[in-house]
């Protein structure tokens, strides 16, 4: 797993070193930011990752509670079937005319 590790550290080392030429990138009401051609790409991978928690962050909690709340739920509590599933078989066997 170390070398798997080291690998793509070095990788990363090596597009790192290739990418430092600067950039220059122009932001709103005329401000601009000049920095290596790396930094700018870990920083758009950081805000992106920050914005994607930050949009999918209420959807993991309600799946959290929900499932907090179905396992502190007793079986015995939980509804019994309508019909049994024999019942359910034979109507859609007659239905399809067989």
């Amino acid at each position: 797993m170390w070398l798997l590790n080291a690998a793509i550290f070095f990788v990363l080392f090596a597009f790192a070193l290739n990418n430092q030429a600067p950039v220059t990138l122009h932001l709103f009401f005329g401000v601009s930011w000049q920095a290596p051609l790396v930094l700018a790409l870990l920083v758009a991978l950081v805000l992106g990752v920050f914005l994607g928690v930050i949009v999918m962050l209420p959807l993991w909690l309600r799946a959290r509670r929900k499932a907090s709340q179905k396992a502190a739920t007793p079986l015995s509590a939980a509804p019994a079937p309508a019909q049994p599933a024999a019942v359910i078989t034979d109507a859609v066997e007659n239905r399809h005319g067989t």
